[in-house]
């Protein structure tokens, strides 16, 4: 005799970070990719999840994918800050406060999609809002994830292990999900450290003269300042200056979000312009960022059942103020994916859906860190200018000269993924699955996947028979 039943499990994607990139993640997995049974779960080491760090931008692919997302809330005008100009950024002489190039928006109607720029904690808050709670779980530290055939592993530093089906590593640019399949991988000090604050606006706002109402981004023959209104009536100011020690130097001596010294900045930036030594002098404290990058990863899949998102993906050390876009497009990106795939049982059909994720984002950030490890070649390789004069000919050449960005801020993800799709399956790439995978004595998967030319790759039901 032969019993005919539907064979219905829940599909159990571990996150591993609750960051920006692992709360998107977990957004659009839920929201996107269409998947039935979804059992989504976020490992995350810190033991709270507080409103802390400094500032973040997102370019309007960013937000376009907020709104896509349905994380309307995080579109309003008083959770993040859009200039009133209308222009993105505006880049200034560092002694002379003129007006030396812009940035501009091109291809975007919608205002609400203009650069937009947040504390970080409130724009983790507004995505926070969007993952169900008991789906999180703090002080789990990790130590290191495995993957086979069948499933996936993590394993905490509290001794705890959990196991599921597809792990995320969305645990940002030291991730621990990249070092347990890449063991030797290393990040290299980009030579520039950042100051960064934020703080209440009215500790500025009607007290500096002349106080640009747009952000603000000043450039000196080698360090940099940025200010900038935030929402929620925020405000920050960056410097970021140049550190000559080693990689090895910095890792040993100044931490992430390290407190730093504000006296520092002060003195760092005491003759320049009068509104950038104004602002220093009203920023009330400073913490620490050593900016690190790291080489573009050969793959982002490893076995059938592991990617990377965000930061632990594509180490490009937040140049452009990119980063959190590129997450948000990440994450859009391999819903995409499993949506279009739909195979979540078999390790095949889970493979395809990571490959054309991969396939989607990689190319496009691997220009961006071409990019990134191109400009710190140029500038160590750069001899010292022999006089104050040529210095400033060479700054300003730099900055009328800068790289067209437009690529990269106005990138449309959705476009990309269609046209990956569009040649997956114009090469006829094979999809088969296995057909029977015994799980029990007598107890037989039927898991047959195909491609269907021009619709979805569509996924049979998948049956249960028990032979007796």
């Amino acid at each position: 005799m032969a019993i005919l039943v539907i064979f219905d499990v829940p599909i159990r994607i571990l996150i591993v970070g609750a960051g920006i990139a692992g709360l998107a993640t977990a957004v659009a997995l839920a929201r996107v990719s269409g998947l039935a049974n979804l059992d989504l779960q976020l490992y995350e080491q810190a033991s709270e999840l507080l409103e802390i760090g400094a500032s973040i931008a997102l370019s309007p692919n960013g937000m376009r994918t907020l709104e896509k997302l349905g994380v309307l809330n995080a579109l309003t005008d008083e959770t993040g800050f859009r200039g009133p100009s209308g222009i993105p950024q505006i880049f200034r002489h560092w002694k002379t406060n003129q007006v030396i190039s812009v940035d501009t928006h091109r291809n975007v109607a919608d205002p609400r999609h203009h650069t937009t720029r947040f504390h970080r904690g409130h724009l983790h808050s507004a995505l926070l809002e969007h993952v169900p709670q008991e789906s999180i779980h703090l002080g789990k530290k990790l130590v290191r994830a495995e993957a086979t055939q069948t499933g996936v592993s993590l394993h905490f530093k509290d001794g705890s292990s959990v196991h599921g089906d597809i792990l995320i590593g969305a645990d940002g640019i030291k991730s621990t999900v990249r070092q347990s399949f890449i063991p030797d991988y290393k990040l290299r000090f980009s030579g520039k450290v950042y100051m960064r604050s934020t703080f209440d606006a009215s500790l500025v706002e009607g007290k500096i003269s002349d106080l640009p109402a747009d952000s603000m981004h000043w450039w000196g023959p080698n360090d940099n300042f940025f200010a900038s209104r935030l929402g929620k009536n925020q405000y920050t100011t960056v410097g970021a200056y140049s550190d000559p020690r080693s990689s090895d130097e910095i890792e040993k001596t100044v931490a992430w979000d390290q407190q730093g010294d504000v006296w520092f900045l002060r003195e760092r930036y005491k003759s320049w312009n009068p509104i950038v030594k104004a602002l220093t002098e009203a920023t009330p404290y400073t913490n620490l960022y050593p900016n690190f990058v790291g080489d573009a990863l050969k793959t982002w899949i490893f076995g059938s059942r592991v990617a990377l998102v965000g930061d632990a993906a594509h180490a490009h050390g937040g140049a452009f103020a990119a980063g959190g876009s590129l997450a948000l497009d990440d994450s859009f990106a391999l819903a995409l994916a499993l949506k279009y795939v739909q195979d979540v049982f078999s390790p095949k059909g889970i493979e395809i859906a990571l490959r054309l994720y991969e396939r989607t984002r990689q190319p496009h950030t691997d220009r961006l860190l071409r990019t990134v490890h191109g400009q710190l070649n140029t500038t160590q390789k750069a001899p010292p200018a022999t006089t104050a004069k040529e210095e400033d000919v060479r700054l300003i050449h730099r900055m009328r000269n800068r790289l067209d960005t437009e690529w990269l801020s106005e990138h449309d993800v959705e476009a990309e993924f269609a046209g990956v799709v569009k040649k997956f399956e114009a090469e006829k790439i094979d999809a088969h699955c296995p057909i029977f995978v015994e799980i029990f004595p007598g107890l037989f998967i039927l898991g047959t996947a195909f491609v269907k030319m021009h619709e979805e790759l569509a996924l049979t039901r998948y049956l249960v028979t028990w032979n007796s």
